[in-house]
């Protein structure tokens, strides 16, 4: 199953790599290698295109007591940070790469009502910059536990990563893995714990968004 967020890209690429084969195969009608050529170039730009938007089922995990991936990757960081935006203090923060290939929906990692959410523009640096977290185009959403317990996640737009979107709101309630959002083209994702949680995930441990457990509150 496809993502909706890829319908627009995916059309615009039937267009443009139909045009493109169109028009070699009228410029040079007798040049079959060049064509046959073109022609693969373009079946695999399609399918990268079509893999990137892909939107597979999960049977997620749900636990009221657990922290749950926001997004399929590999952990890039575990460590103790000053979170400078809305908790004003140390907190622990795990991140999640996203390469081209993996799945880019973002799931909520815990469900709880939604405190706090903003928008940020900014840069496009690599994904794993440590300056990402700060200074890329990114949103932040923190969710409040029933238990009262806050947690911080970020969506970080990377170096090809053009478009981040969201459909949380600030004041509304929302459901444990359920999709918060799509990141196009590369990208990560942080969240931010009270320091002393208990960590579920090792650095560069691969993980899948909804399923994969990151830590126990």
């Amino acid at each position: 199953m496809l993502h909706k967020e890829g319908k627009a890209t995916i059309l615009i690429t039937l267009m443009v790599l139909f045009a493109l084969n169109a028009g070699i195969q009228f410029l040079l009608p007798e040049h079959v290698i060049v064509q046959n050529i073109v022609l693969g170039i373009s079946v695999v730009l399609l399918v990268i295109v079509l893999q990137f938007f892909r939107n597979p089922s999960i049977t997620p995990t749900i636990g009221d007591n657990l922290v749950i991936s926001p997004a399929d990757g590999k952990v890039v960081v575990i460590e103790e940070v000053e979170e400078s935006e809305y908790f004003k203090g140390k907190r622990l923060q795990i991140s999640v790469f996203m390469s081209p290939f993996n799945v880019h929906v973002n799931r909520n990692p815990i469900g709880g009502l939604v405190k706090y959410f903003k928008y940020h523009k900014g840069l496009y640096l690599v994904a794993w910059h440590p300056k990402s977290s700060t200074e890329n185009e990114r949103t932040t959403t923190v969710i409040q536990h029933k238990n009262e317990t806050e947690v911080l996640f970020r969506q970080i737009a990377g170096a090809l990563a053009k478009r981040i979107v969201w459909y949380v709101k600030e004041g509304e309630y929302v459901a444990q893995t359920n999709e918060m959002g799509f990141i196009k083209f590369g990208s990560r994702v942080d969240v931010f714990l009270p320091v002393g949680t208990k960590v579920s995930v090792a650095l560069n441990q691969k993980v899948k968004g909804g399923k994969t457990i990151l830590a126990e509150l």
